[in-house]
């Protein structure tokens, strides 16, 4: 998520409006174990399942990834076999990223310091692409200052890739500022993104082998977390354009210290090439996290817009015209990053249900009832 805090943190974004400790306040789409379990790897997706909440219809045969501390922004390999994530694992300080099975066994560590975010994998799932600030500093990045409020740090984070036994580590954008949320298109031929970059949060496209560089969005604001439809040709994404001169002001004073305030998303659809940028929500608190069902019909995502200051976000469908809304998940905690498995039989979402510990944040996988 990351900002994503996917880096949308991409862990984040749990506590967005409360002050318990969670995943990513690294901002990541894009948004990212320690206690009991942190040592021993990852639970097999074969374990004991756990019983839905009541009004989880569409969830059955739920299966928990990973045991303690903070878990965020899984997503599956092409081929559906494995799956990459990040993790503050082993009593880590910010994220580190990982793949794993989808079994959750073959449990590996691929990054090499600094904080990481939004982890995906390239054809053939030999290799994944993922941000990382270890370019800038091999220890974690400062947080931000309490005195500003909730406010998301926007770390220093650059594109790599490296093969899925952790070796062959390669840079692969150099601009040296937040450029994180990656996500491939199905074709596997392009890599769409957020980047600070040319002086704001926007939406970008490039080759998978970092030629070929295209923004998308230009709207003074924060827009990130894009994802791409199963055919390639359309972008979801969530954005915050700010409507008045005082709240621009601020946005950008804010930005100039590489802080932003997630006060609120909501959920927008463009064109492959950027054009036809088109507002499908209008929910208010933060929604995030999108990602598409497997037919493109219907968006995916969470949000927290019956309580905004709460930190209950749970899963939500809804059509690409924006009705439609059904609510998917009923746990009275967070529920976000959810994204379909290629065969559109299994649904993978990072949960601070069945804690060990408040505010932990962990994987969980349940086969998806249509």
């Amino acid at each position: 998520m990351s900002i994503s805090n996917r880096s949308e943190a991409r862990r984040f974004l749990a506590a967005l409006f409360a002050a318990s400790p969670l995943f990513f306040v690294a901002a990541q789409a894009c948004s990212s174990a320690a206690t009991t379990g942190a040592s021993r790897g990852a639970t097999s997706a074969e374990s004991t399942p756990i019983v839905s909440e009541v009004g989880e219809t569409h969830l059955t045969h739920i299966r928990q990834l990973t045991n303690g501390g903070e878990n965020a922004e899984a997503y599956f390999s092409a081929d559906g076999k494995w799956i990459t994530f990040q993790s503050t694992r082993d009593g880590r300080s910010c994220d580190q990223q990982y793949v794993m099975r989808f079994d959750g066994s073959g449990l590996t560590k691929v990054s090499v310091g600094g904080k990481t975010t939004c982890g995906w994998f390239l054809p053939g799932s030999n290799r994944l692409f993922f941000a990382s600030t270890h370019a800038a500093d091999s220890v974690c990045p400062i947080k931000p200052d309490p005195s500003k409020g909730y406010v998301w740090g926007i770390d220093p984070f650059d594109l790599y890739t490296v093969g899925r036994d952790g070796k062959d580590l390669r840079r692969l954008t150099h601009y040296g500022t937040y450029t994180a949320e990656g996500v491939l298109s199905p074709n596997g031929k392009r890599i769409v993104f957020t980047s600070l970059k040319g002086g704001d949060l926007d939406i970008y496209t490039m080759n998978v082998d970092g030629s070929d560089v295209k923004q998308l969005t230009t709207t003074p604001g924060y827009d990130g977390g894009p994802w791409w439809s199963p055919d390639g040709t359309k972008i979801a994404y969530r954005a915050w354009h700010p409507t008045n001169p005082d709240s621009l002001a601020l946005y950008r004073d804010l930005l100039k210290q590489h802080m932003i305030r997630p006060n609120r998303m909501e959920l927008y659809i463009m064109n492959a090439d950027g054009s036809n940028q088109t507002q499908i929500t209008n929910l208010g608190g933060a929604n995030f996290g999108p990602s598409w069902t497997p037919d493109g019909t219907r968006i995916i995502f969470s949000s927290n817009h019956k309580n905004p200051k709460s930190r209950n976000f749970d899963l939500y469908l809804v059509n690409l015209d924006g009705t439609k809304l059904e609510q998917v998940t009923t746990n009275p905690e967070f529920d976000g990053f959810p994204m379909f498995s290629p065969d559109g039989k299994h649904l993978i979402w990072a949960s601070n249900r069945f804690d060990a510990k408040p505010g932990e944040t962990n994987l969980f996988m349940a086969d998806w009832k249509p």
